[in-house]
């Protein structure tokens, strides 16, 4: 993937009004992966078409801490993201009350309109929702690098892997010569805690063809949320192992 290594508010000011998003129909939100271009030769922007309005309401709060915005210490959250030991490598505990609470793992009401089972991800809001039964989605918070933003629309999860090897394309080489070592001609970089695929990645293909648009977890706890410098969408390695263990392969996604 091309560059794989790759608002916020109070925990009680992001939710989005009902009426706002009363005014979401599946017409409105279908038509904005049709609006998508996929090119991958370049570095495109944000998508700059009509939004959804996310309900970011948690179905678990825990109190904020004094007022910061940051969720205080809650076992809830400590076994949601604490260490994951039967791992090959093992991942440590995620220090979850420095991230947006906004972008924690939880489970919201459906803004999206497409069908259970369903993968969606808002580059623009920084949301990963996959859609589920009864009007409800779990959501995950991303980060987007620059090559996040290069496609949009529908395909499929293709593959998935576990712990999976880096082969950085050429493209991503003739622009950063220092990971030539990593190259396929070299073999990639071995999986591991400083793979920038993390310890799982989704594989998106599109009509056969391998959109090398990825969801993948990653260590960088700091960049959930956030566009980064680089990668496609990222999220905490924590959630892409509850991700991936949810979907199976080809799972329908949507990038917007």
């Amino acid at each position: 993937m091309t560059g794989l290594n790759d608002e916020r508010q109070n925990l009680t000011g992001v939710s989005a009004s009902a009426s706002a998003t009363s005014h979401l129909t599946r017409r409105s939100f279908l038509a904005l992966g049709t609006a998508a271009t996929a090119t991958l030769a370049g570095c495109a922007g944000p998508q700059t078409t009509q939004q959804f309005v996310a309900d970011t309401s948690p179905t678990y709060r825990v109190p904020d801490n004094r007022g910061s915005g940051l969720v205080g210490r809650s076992s809830y959250y400590d076994s949601m993201y604490g260490p994951k030991l039967d791992e090959p490598f093992p991942l440590p505990a995620i220090p979850y009350q420095e991230i947006d609470p906004a972008f924690l793992r939880q489970e919201v009401a459906d803004p999206t309109g497409e069908r259970p089972g369903t993968i969606v991800v808002d580059t623009s809001q920084r949301f990963l929702f996959l859609v589920r039964e009864n009007g409800r989605a779990m959501r995950y918070g991303v980060g987007i690098g620059r090559d996040g933003f290069a496609w949009s629309g529908r395909a499929v999860v293709q593959w998935k892997q576990k712990w999976p090897k880096w082969t950085p394309p050429a493209e991503m080489i003739a622009r950063q010569p220092e990971l030539e070592p990593y190259s396929a001609a070299n073999g990639g970089m071995a999986p591991g805690l400083d793979n920038p695929l993390g310890a799982r990645a989704l594989y998106i293909f599109q009509n056969g063809e391998d959109t090398l648009y990825r969801l993948h977890g990653s260590p960088e706890y700091k960049s959930i949320g956030k566009a980064v410098s680089s990668g496609c969408v990222r999220l905490l390695n924590q959630d892409i192992c509850d991700l991936y263990d949810r979907v199976p392969t080809r799972t329908p996604i949507l990038v917007i």
